[in-house]
């Protein structure tokens, strides 16, 4: 193999990865906190359809950046409202969130359905270290988001494993009612946590159609969604590992995109399918009851809490 072959296939794979991982970390945050949200794709979809709408009509990546925070936060706000304070089975939420949310972006987004933004996130070379042989190139003349992300995972890491707040957050998730009894506000660092992992998934959606396509097309994130909740399992719901899962298949569906150059009668849809096979495979081996281990998900993963009943 080239080192350019090489460096094209370890691009695209990091760019794959950081496109799922604003989700898989936003969602692990979530979760950690006791709450499932089923809906992520419907939210990318909604980030990366108002980022570029506002991209296009404005000029203005930032303010397209800001839109998009604002429209994750409306989202979360509105399913933490479903499942901690209605206390809606948090499997239903989370179906009629993606349903109203793909739906929703793909009405919105008829006006820019194949319009050229001529406005996205370039690549930055970092002096110095994007000279380095083959790591250089893949790492280090990325976008601003991908920069972004090499900060956010070990945050991650440090908040949840090091902190108070992340040992907070940890309870939260385990027994909030032994939090609650701490005097501490349950619901309300529920909210937060999923309003932050809703907000995490639309700069995700923002990430695809602003820094990894470059255009809007309904459906484009074409279940990036379902590998970011994935990562969430197969990476036994820590951050780092999420990485490598990401990057796992971000190389897969690279080598499949030049896989299907060598054999060009091969329909190209079964390419596509490579990334999500991968991961069906990763998550039985992870999670499959033969491995005789026990789950590392959070405790009270989907129980909505009642104060009445602790």
């Amino acid at each position: 193999m080239s080192s350019t072959l090489l460096i094209s296939i370890l691009s695209m794979a990091v760019l794959y990865a950081v496109s799922v991982l604003y989700g898989a970390v936003g969602e692990i945050f979530a979760e950690k906190a006791g709450v499932m949200n089923l809906g992520l794709e419907g939210i990318m979809l909604m980030g990366a359809v108002s980022g570029y709408l506002v991209a296009v009509n404005q000029k203005n990546l930032g303010l397209a950046m800001l839109t998009v925070v604002l429209v994750g936060a409306v989202l979360g706000l509105v399913f933490a409202f479903l499942t901690v304070t209605l206390q809606a089975d948090q499997t239903v939420a989370g179906m009629a969130m993606l349903t109203f949310s793909t739906g929703m972006s793909g009405f919105i987004g008829k006006s820019v359905s194949g319009v050229n933004a001529n406005l996205a996130f370039e690549a930055i070379a970092i002096p110095g270290l994007s000279r380095i042989p083959v790591l250089g190139p893949v790492l280090f003349q990325q976008n601003i988001l991908v920069y972004l992300m090499y900060f956010i995972i070990p945050l991650s890491v440090f908040y949840i494993n090091h902190t108070r707040p992340g040992m907070i957050l940890r309870a939260l998730g385990e027994n909030p009612a032994a939090l609650d009894s701490a005097g501490y506000n349950v619901f309300a660092l529920r909210y937060a946590y999923v309003i932050f992992g809703s907000v995490m998934t639309a700069v995700g959606g923002a990430f695809v159609s602003l820094a990894y396509t470059n255009f809007w097309s309904d459906g484009m994130t074409s279940g990036k969604g379902w590998i970011a909740f994935a990562l969430v399992v197969f990476s036994s719901w820590n951050p780092l590992t999420a990485v490598f899962g990401g990057l796992l298949f971000g190389a897969i569906s690279a080598i499949g995109v030049d896989i299907q150059t060598l054999f060009p009668a091969i329909p190209s849809q079964i390419f596509a399918t490579l990334p999500y096979i991968a991961t069906i495979i990763a998550l039985v081996f992870t999670t499959g009851n033969f491995r005789n281990r026990r789950s590392a998900a959070p405790a009270a993963l989907t129980i909505p809490y009642d104060r009445e009943k602790r």
